[in-house]
């Protein structure tokens, strides 16, 4: 399932959790595809915190508790790591990383916490939510088969990379635009993991931030820029992007198309990506601005030249998923959806 799917359900299962209705999540995916970030996502977007536990790091005692004596009984101190109404708040949600990494000792104390939202006398604050994620045994992680008991607590969703909804997170979060325009020009390349390789940096969402933030560093050093992306991507991908990034010399004036002024559309196809990703990035840079209207005319007016209809289609997505709705009413946008409409409605 695509993020842009999942994050959703996500989203209604963190609101059902104060209304009784929650089922546990357990997110399924390869390494690098972003399933923490979404339980991230979503807390953020309600303000309310989460608690990162990391099970493969963790002793069945960790999560019970320590046992002491009280009079003729004994009794278990709670963990300070569980949700607390007092301390954490009365929303918010629990987030057992990595637990298919755990040893069956450590799953086996987390029966009762997801399904019955409690251990011994300590129980979960009716607003928190339960997710969980994990590696699939083929995904070169460290991890056992999870128990039949335990994987039966939970409802199941598989994570899989998808590039528009990367690249929607990538202009909101100030991934630099060259990178969003290479994965455009380059799909396949926003994760390739082969676990037969066994390979050590290798291409995933996680690791192309990791390239944007060595552009961003290394970008005045070419002679250290290179390495330091194959170190994020592995060697086969940061090649590629070096090559990409070093033929961008050659990209029209971007200023003279978001102003109207006559601007030549590339011939190479690399070239034509990173023009769409560039002019995506200014408007967004701009879309509270005065002149957002005038720019995105520009833009649209340019988006027609484009010698494969493809190519502005894209474009002209990507702008409104970031943008929104002030797309429909510029005047250009009529003329360019009616070129467009034998792509967009029949292909």
């Amino acid at each position: 399932m695509r993020p842009a799917q999942l994050i959703p359900i996500l989203e209604r299962e963190f609101l059902s959790a104060a209304e009784g209705h929650h089922t546990p999540v357990m997110m399924w995916g390869p390494p690098g595809v972003g399933k923490s970030q979404m339980v991230g996502e979503v807390a953020a977007r309600h303000g309310v915190p989460v608690i990162d536990i990391r099970l493969s790091q963790m002793e069945p005692s960790d999560l019970r508790g320590i046992p002491f004596r009280v009079g003729e009984h004994v009794d278990w101190a709670i963990p300070s790591i569980l949700p607390n109404a007092e301390r954490h708040g009365d929303r918010g949600i629990l987030f057992l990383d990595e637990i298919t990494s755990a040893p069956p000792s450590v799953s086996a104390a987390a029966y009762q916490l997801i399904l019955d939202r409690r251990l011994g006398a300590y129980e979960v604050p009716p607003g928190w939510a339960i997710f969980a994620a994990g590696n699939r045994q083929g995904d070169r992680g460290v991890t056992y088969a999870m128990p039949a008991p335990l994987a039966n607590r939970f409802s199941h969703f598989e994570v899989e990379a998808n590039l528009d909804d990367w690249s929607q997170w990538a202009y909101e979060n100030g991934i630099d635009e060259r990178l969003i325009g290479f994965l455009r020009f380059r799909p396949e390349l926003l994760f390739d993991f082969d676990p037969a390789r066994n390979p050590t940096a290798f291409p995933t969402p996680r690791s192309w931030e990791f390239a944007s933030r060595a552009l961003q560093k290394f970008g005045d050093q070419p002679d250290l820029l290179g390495p330091a992306l194959a170190a994020c991507v592995g060697q086969a991908a940061g090649i590629e992007l070096s090559a990409y990034l070093a033929n961008l010399s050659r990209m029209p004036d971007l200023d003279a198309i978001v102003e109207g002024r006559p601007a030549e559309v590339p011939r190479d196809t690399d070239l034509q990506y990173a023009v769409a990703a560039a002019l995506v990035a200014r408007a967004i840079r701009n879309k509270n601005g005065a002149n957002i209207r005038e720019m995105l005319g520009h833009i649209l007016d340019y988006a027609a030249k484009f010698p494969l209809k493809e190519m502005g289609v894209m474009l002209v997505s990507d702008i409104h998923r970031n943008v929104g709705q002030t797309l429909f009413g510029v005047p250009q946008f009529a003329t360019w959806a009616n070129q467009v409409a034998d792509i967009v409605l029949y292909e």
